[in-house]
């Protein structure tokens, strides 16, 4: 963390005070700290990561972790030509479950088993998951429930029309997300504020009809927070835990909060091991089951996995590897930058990933109950990260 932001923690220290009460801040605080977020953000070296959760609350596991089985049911030549390419790309771990058992586990450089790995949008489809734990448990009634249900500031106002569904999707008709290096943009405020919740509830702009246009948002992923708060009465960090990490005997970790007490991040900014990641992909490979528990429906995993008219390759919080498209993006396909090179089709018309800034994918083929993760930094620009490497490495050894 740079002086500046430790400075500005120091004169909050009296907020914090070990307590994790809701508190509100006085509104020259809050802008004080908004303020050293921001310009940490932008003066910071390679830009900002982990050192800028600068409130963080931990995120309880399983009672008793216990590692995953292992086997050894895919070919050692084509993990080894996978691991290789794991490694080659600046990755800090690399895992490959087929079959109910482990047949992978590589960390490289200072990453290990119990390292907590910054989820950046791997923090997505965790949200969803705790979306369809709380469908599961009647909290929520339906996808194609209107937001204003719980969000209730939207009642009245044209954001009424926007379903649980169009959030998880991306097609809320929320404004896009972009990039701004003025503090004064919503984007910025969106993300960084102490009440960053408030402000994208309240402020946050409507651009399109709801259901009209699928538009890359990170808004939305922030907005199942305070959903699943009013849906259920527990923070979010807590529900996450108890509901989803807990059941699939997995580690925790800790989650970036807004301010002392106040609402986490749930559209990014969650550290777990890469292990809890992998696990994620393997509840869905499962079509929501786990030790033979239901922890999500099979309908819902379906929704997940479903694309839309507007982005055929997106579901809620994963993308699909089919229809196959050589360059795809977080962004609406219209958008020409940040697409990811696919240099061939993937070799399971099944298959769909959690996909993250910096490639952090977890791939998942429920035809083969294979699960393959890689986390880690930006991968070198050349030669170019191809997202069809790994899976179909191991796909052909498969065959």
């Amino acid at each position: 963390m740079n002086a500046a932001l430790s400075i500005g923690m120091a004169s909050l220290a009296i907020l914090m005070a070990g307590t994790a009460v809701a508190q509100e801040m006085p509104d020259a605080a809050a802008e004080t700290l908004y303020k050293q977020r921001f310009d940490h953000l932008f003066n910071a070296p390679g830009g900002a990561g982990a050192d800028s959760y600068d409130i963080l609350e931990p995120v309880a596991g399983a009672r008793r972790w216990t590692p995953l089985p292992r086997g050894t049911s895919v070919p050692p030549a084509a993990l080894a030509a996978a691991r290789d390419y794991a490694r080659a790309n600046r990755s800090s771990a690399f895992m490959v479950w087929h079959r109910g058992k482990l047949v992978e586990q590589s960390f490289f450089g200072e990453t290990g088993d119990a390292t907590p790995v910054v989820s950046k949008s791997l923090a997505k489809p965790l949200s969803v998951i705790a979306v369809g734990r709380a469908l599961m448990l009647g909290k929520i009634k339906s996808l194609d429930q209107p937001m204003a249900d719980y969000i209730t500031e939207w009642r009245g106002t044209p954001k009424a029309a926007i379903t649980i569904r169009q959030v998880l999707g991306m097609r809320s008709g929320l404004l896009p997300q972009a990039m701004s290096t003025d503090p004064a943009n919503i984007l910025n405020r969106a993300y960084l504020h102490p009440y960053h919740d408030r402000i994208i509830i309240r402020d946050y702009p409507l651009t399109d009809v709801p259901g009209s246009s699928y538009e890359y948002s990170n808004a939305n992923g922030e907005l199942v927070a305070p959903l699943i708060e009013r849906a259920t009465g527990v923070p979010y960090q807590q529900w996450i835990s108890r509901e989803v990490l807990a059941p699939i005997g997995a580690r925790g970790g800790q989650i970036w909060m807004n301010r002392p007490g106040g609402t986490p991040h749930s559209g990014c900014c969650i550290l777990l091991p890469a292990d809890s990641y992998l696990r994620l992909g393997i509840l869905l490979a499962r079509g929501g089951r786990w030790n033979g528990r239901q922890l999500v429906s099979p309908s819902f995993v379906k929704a997940m996995t479903t694309g839309s008219p507007q982005y055929p390759q997106a579901g809620l919080g994963v993308y699909l590897g089919s229809p196959y498209v050589e360059r795809r993006g977080p962004a609406n396909p219209r958008v020409e930058f940040g697409k990811t090179l696919h240099s061939e089709p993937y070799l399971a018309d099944d298959l769909f990933l959690f996909d993250g800034n910096s490639n952090q994918v977890v791939y998942v083929v429920p035809s083969k109950q294979l699960v393959i993760l890689r986390t880690g930094n930006t991968p070198p620009r050349q030669p170019e990260w191809d997202n069809s490497v790994l899976p179909n490495l191991l796909l052909r050894s498969l065959r």
